[in-house]
C-alpha cells in the first residue's frame, strides 16, 4: 500500500495509468465531427460547396478536459484510496503485538482478532516488521523471539484460538529482552482487562523496551465473566457467577444441562451496576439433580462461564455420630435436630465411626458422642487427613472430659468445665451472638434477634485463636471454631445440638449453618479415585466440549486444591467407568482484579480502530456523473438533444431509485436465497442470520447448490414464494400475524413452501406456537419417521441435534397436501441456528453442548438434508436409491 499522509491507496500501481494522461488528451483532440445533415435541393448543395481544403473540425476543449477527468476519475478509483483519520503505529522499528489469549479473552475474541489484523495491515502498509507474542500458560518455555513479515504474522493470527486457562506475561514477555537494537519500534498489548497476581509494572517495564507503548482495552459489556461450581442447598443449586465490577448492570440467563444435552432448568442472573457477583437459585429435584452435567451462562462464549458437574453436586451422603441409644428421636435429642435438618439437604447415615466410614461420606457430625475408641480416631484423623470435614458440637461429656489435653479432635484447647449463663444460681444473662464477620466463612448468615446462647465449652487463649474463630458470642468469646486437618476439616460448635444449651437449633440459622458447613464438604464420586484420573472430554477456550488435544495429562489422585487448569491439564472431564471427576476453571480466588489505568506516558484506549472513509463509492459516482454530462454535451453537440430525451433520462435514474421492492426481487431471485421471520428482537435476529450464513456457507462447500445471503422477511409486507426455505425462530411474547399476514404465509405453504418453526430450547407455552399454528391451519404435527425422505435427502442421520441434543422433531403428516411428499412444516426445540451460526470469519459464534463439535458438524448435516429435500423433493425415496442406501446402512 502507498500512503501519502492520511491519504492510501490499497493498489497503487493503478496509478500509472496516469501517464498515459497526454496520449489521450492528444487522441480525443484529433477526434472529427460527427458529420451533418443537409437537405437534398441540388442547386442549394451546389451553392454551398466551397473548392477550399477544410481540416477535421476538433471537439470544445472543455469536453476534452471533461473526458480526461472521468478517465482520471476511474484510475483514481481503481487504485483503492482510503482516507485514513490518524495513523495507530508510531514509529519507525519493529511493531510488537502482545495478545492475551487466555479464558479473560474469549469474550470478545472475534473483535480482538479484527483488531489485530488492523493493525498488521498497517504494518504491511508502511513495511515494519512485526513480533506477535501471546500470553496464555505454556507447558514449556516459550519460544524466541521472531521478528516476521506483516502478511505471515497475519496468517499465524489467523490460527489463533483463546485457550482455556490463564496468562502467564511475565514468561511470554521474557523473549523481549533479544530485541536487536535500532530505532525505536512500537508496542501494543491487547489486554484481557485483568491483572493476574499483581504483575501490571512488570509487564509495562517489559513493553517500554520497544519503544513506544500502547494498552488496547475492549468494552465493559464484554468484561471477563466466571462461573463458580455450585452450593448445594437441599433440593436447589446456589450458583455464583463473578465479573469485573463495572458501572453498567448486566443480564445474563444461566442454564443446566443433562448428560444427553437436554436443557433441565434455566434461571436468570443479574448484576447489578457497580457489583462484581451475582447469585442465582436453581431448584432441581432429585430426579433431575441425578442427571445435571454441565451449567454454563448462556451466550457467553467461553470456557470460564461453564461448570462441569460430577458426582460431588449429586451424592453428599453426611453420617451423624450420636453417644445416644434411646430417646435419639425425641425433641430433647440432639440427633433428632440435626437429622432432621439434613435430611432437607442430603442422605443422612447413623452408627459408628467406623461403621460410617466404611462407606463414602461427604461429612460427618458428631453430637457430643464421648469417647470414640483409639481405632475409631484413627480413622477419623485419617479420613479428615484425605479431604473429610467433620462437624462437632459440644455437651455435657465433652464439658466433662476437656481440660486434660487428651483429645486431640479439637480444633482448639478446651477450659474444663466450659461456661453457664442464666439460671437460678447464675447472676449473668444468656448471651447473644454478635453478627458474622465480613470475611468469615459464614459471612452471609443472618443471626436471629431472639437467639440466645446459656452454656458453652471456652476456649483457652493462644495466639492462633484468632485465626480459628468463625462466630463469637458478643462479648468476644467463640462460639464455632475450625481447623485444617490435611486436606479436611474439623469445626467445632461450643454449644450444644440440643435447646439445653441455646436455643440455636430452634433457629433457621441452625439448618442454614449445617447448609454452610456442607457446602465445604466435597461429594461422593462413584468410586474412590485411587490412581490418576486419564482425560476424557475437554473443554476449548470457547466453552465447547473436545476431545482431550494432544499431550494432556491424567490428574493426580488426591487432587491438590492448588492445582489449576493449564496446558497439560485443560479443563473438562477426567477419569474412567465409574470415577469421574469434574476439573473446572474457577479459580480459588474470589475475586477478579481489573487492570489499572496505565501510566500517563502510555497510550490507553479500546479495541476499536480510528474509522477509515473509502473513496472509492464517490470517485465512481463522480465518473459516472461525469459519464452522464459527456453525453448529454455529445447529444447536444449532435443538435439531439431534445426536451423528450431528457424527460426519459430522468425517468431511467428515477425508476431504479423507487423500485426498492423490485431491487429487493432481483436479489431474492438471482440465487437461492434462505429466509428468516423477522422477529423484531435484534439478537434473535442476528442468530437467525449469522445461522443462516454459515447453514448457506456449507452447502456451498458440500453440495451443487449455490445459496446467496440470507434475508429477513416481515409475513405482513414481503413476498416469500421467492424462498424455499423460512426459518422461524418462537420468540416468547412475539406479536400474531394479522389475518393478511397469516393468509400470505398459508398461501406460502400451499404453493411448497416450507417453514422450520424453532423453539430454541423448548421455551416453553409462551412462544405462541399453539395460537401460530391454528391461525395458518396447520394439522396436529407427527413425530419425524426413522424412514423419512428427510433421514436421507443428503446424509444419512437418524438423529437431528443443533446447539442442543434430544428435542424430537416434528413434521405435518404425509398426505395433508400435495408438495411431492415433503412436509410444508417442520417443528423442534434445538436450536439450529444457534448450532450454524458463524462470524464474518467463519468462527462459530456459540457452542454446542454436549458433544462440541461433532454435534455441530451433524447439526450442518440436518441442514443441508433440510435445504436438498426442500430443493429437490423426495426424490431420495425413489427405489433407485434404495440399494446404495442399504448398502451404506450395512443391510
Amino acid at each position: 500500500m502507498f500512503e501519502l499522509g492520511p491519504l492510501a491507496f490499497s493498489a497503487p500501481w493503478a496509478l500509472a495509468a496516469l501517464g498515459l494522461l497526454p496520449l489521450l488528451w492528444l487522441l480525443l483532440r484529433l477526434t472529427p465531427p460527427a458529420p451533418r445533415r443537409h437537405p437534398f435541393p441540388p442547386l442549394r448543395l451546389l451553392l454551398g460547396l466551397k473548392s477550399a481544403e477544410e481540416s477535421a473540425m476538433r471537439p470544445p476543449w472543455w469536453l476534452v478536459l471533461l473526458r480526461v477527468l472521468l478517465v482520471v476519475l476511474l484510475v483514481l478509483a481503481a487504485s483503492g484510496p482510503v482516507i485514513q483519520a490518524g495513523q495507530t503505529l508510531r514509529g519507525t522499528g519493529p511493531v510488537v503485538l502482545v495478545i492475551d489469549d487466555g479464558w479473560a479473552a474469549a469474550g470478545d475474541w472475534n473483535q480482538r482478532k479484527a483488531a489485530a489484523r488492523g493493525l498488521l495491515a498497517e504494518a504491511d502498509r508502511t513495511n515494519r516488521s512485526v513480533a506477535l507474542i501471546t500470553t496464555a500458560r505454556r507447558s514449556g518455555a516459550p519460544p524466541p523471539l521472531r521478528l516476521m513479515r506483516a502478511s505471515e504474522a497475519q496468517e499465524r493470527l489467523a490460527t489463533l484460538t483463546p485457550k482455556p486457562w490463564g496468562t502467564d506475561r511475565l514468561a511470554a514477555l521474557a523473549p523481549l529482552a533479544e530485541l536487536p537494537e535500532g530505532p525505536p519500534g512500537h508496542a501494543l498489548w491487547l489486554a484481557d482487562g485483568l491483572d493476574a497476581d499483581g504483575e501490571e509494572g512488570t509487564v509495562w517495564a517489559a513493553l517500554r523496551k520497544v519503544g513506544v507503548t500502547s494498552l488496547l482495552r475492549g468494552e465493559e459489556k464484554t468484561a471477563p465473566l466466571i462461573l463458580h461450581p455450585p452450593r448445594t442447598e437441599g433440593e436447589d443449586l446456589r450458583v455464583t457467577a463473578r465479573r469485573l465490577p463495572t458501572t453498567t448492570p448486566r443480564a445474563a440467563t444461566l442454564r443446566a444441562f443433562a448428560v444427553d444435552g437436554a436443557l433441565l432448568a434455566e434461571t436468570s442472573l443479574d448484576f447489578a451496576a457497580g457489583e462484581g457477583a451475582a447469585t442465582a437459585t436453581l431448584s432441581l429435584p432429585a430426579e433431575l439433580r441425578g442427571r445435571l452435567a454441565r451449567l454454563e451462562v448462556a451466550d457467553a462464549g467461553s470456557a470460564a462461564p461453564v461448570v462441569i458437574v460430577d458426582e460431588r453436586w449429586r451424592r453428599r451422603p453426611v453420617g451423624v455420630v450420636s453417644a445416644e441409644t434411646e430417646g435419639g428421636g425425641t425433641l430433647l435429642s440432639g440427633t433428632h435436630y440435626v437429622t432432621r435438618a439434613l435430611e432437607a439437604l442430603t442422605e443422612v447415615r447413623q452408627g459408628t465411626v467406623e461403621d460410617l466410614l466404611a462407606r463414602e461420606l461427604a461429612m460427618l457430625v458428631l453430637v457430643d458422642p464421648g469417647p470414640l475408641g483409639e481405632a475409631g480416631r484413627k480413622r477419623l484423623r485419617e479420613w479428615m487427613e484425605a479431604g473429610g470435614v467433620v462437624l462437632r458440637f459440644a455437651g455435657p461429656r465433652l464439658a466433662r472430659t476437656t481440660g486434660n489435653g487428651g483429645d486431640d479432635l479439637l480444633p482448639v484447647r478446651l477450659r474444663f468445665g466450659g461456661r453457664q449463663m442464666g439460671g437460678a444460681l447464675s447472676w449473668r444473662r444468656p448471651a447473644e451472638v454478635a453478627p458474622f464477620a465480613a470475611d468469615g466463612p459464614l459471612h452471609g448468615l443472618t443471626v436471629p434477634r431472639d437467639l440466645r446462647v446459656r452454656r458453652q465449652v471456652l476456649a483457652e487463649p493462644s495466639p492462633g485463636l484468632e485465626e480459628t474463630a468463625w462466630a463469637r458470642l458478643a462479648d468476644g468469646t467463640p462460639l464455632v471454631t475450625a481447623e485444617k486437618r490435611g486436606r479436611g476439616r474439623l469445626i467445632l460448635v461450643h454449644t450444644a445440638a440440643d435447646p439445653a444449651w441455646s436455643n440455636l437449633p430452634l433457629t433457621g440459622l441452625f439448618p442454614a449453618l449445617l447448609s454452610r458447613v456442607l457446602d465445604m464438604a466435597r461429594g461422593v464420586e462413584a468410586g474412590a479415585a485411587k490412581v490418576p484420573l486419564a482425560a476424557i472430554e475437554t473443554l476449548d477456550g470457547f466453552g465447547n466440549p473436545v476431545a482431550p488435544p494432544p499431550g494432556t495429562r491424567a490428574l493426580p489422585a488426591p487432587l491438590p486444591e492448588e492445582l489449576g487448569p493449564g496446558p497439560e491439564q485443560p479443563p473438562g472431564l477426567y477419569g474412567s467407568g465409574a470415577v469421574r471427576r469434574a476439573f473446572n476453571l474457577a479459580p480459588p480466588a474470589s475475586r477478579l482484579v481489573a487492570l489499572d489505568d496505565p501510566p500517563p506516558a502510555i497510550e490507553n484506549r479500546g479495541l476499536d480502530r480510528p474509522p477509515e472513509t473509502d473513496l472509492t463509492p464517490w470517485l465512481v459516482a463522480g465518473a459516472l456523473a461525469l459519464a452522464m454530462l459527456d453525453l448529454l454535451a455529445g447529444l447536444g453537440l449532435r443538435g439531439l438533444l431534445t426536451r423528450g430525451s431528457v424527460l426519459g433520462m430522468m425517468l431511467g435514474l428515477a425508476v431504479p431509485a423507487q423500485a426498492g421492492d423490485e431491487g429487493r426481487f432481483l436479489e431474492a431471485t438471482r440465487d437461492t436465497v434462505l429466509a428468516y421471520r423477522l422477529t423484531g428482537d435484534a439478537e434473535t435476529d442476528r442468530i437467525s442470520r449469522a445461522g443462516l450464513f454459515g447453514l448457506g456457507t456449507v452447502v456451498n462447500r458440500r453440495t451443487a447448490a449455490r445459496m446467496g445471503k440470507p434475508m429477513g422477511i416481515d409475513p405482513e409486507t414481503d413476498e416469500l414464494s421467492f424462498h424455499p426455505l423460512i426459518y422461524w425462530p418462537l420468540v416468547e411474547g412475539a406479536q400474531p400475524l394479522s389475518d393478511k399476514g397469516a393468509a400470505r404465509v398459508r398461501a406460502y405453504l400451499h404453493k411448497g413452501g416450507m417453514i422450520l418453526f424453532d423453539r430454541r430450547g423448548g421455551s416453553g407455552g409462551g412462544d405462541g406456537l399453539g395460537e401460530l399454528a391454528e391461525s395458518l391451519g396447520i394439522p396436529p404435527l407427527v413425530r419425524l419417521p426413522g424412514d423419512h425422505v428427510l433421514t436421507r435427502a443428503y446424509y444419512l442421520l437418524d438423529h437431528f441435534p443443533g446447539r442442543w441434543r434430544g428435542g424430537s422433531l416434528w413434521i405435518e403428516p404425509a398426505g395433508e397436501r400435495v408438495n411431492d411428499g415433503v412436509p410444508p412444516v417442520i417443528a423442534g426445540d434445538n436450536d439450529w441456528a444457534g448450532a450454524w451460526a458463524v462470524d464474518e470469519g467463519l468462527v462459530p459464534l456459540f457452542p454446542v453442548v454436549p458433544d462440541g463439535e461433532r454435534q455441530r458438524e451433524i447439526a450442518y448435516r440436518f441442514g443441508i438434508n433440510l435445504v436438498m429435500m426442500a430443493l429437490t423433493g423426495n426424490y431420495k425415496a425413489d427405489q433407485v436409491h434404495m440399494p446404495a442406501i442399504l448398502e451404506r446402512l450395512g443391510r
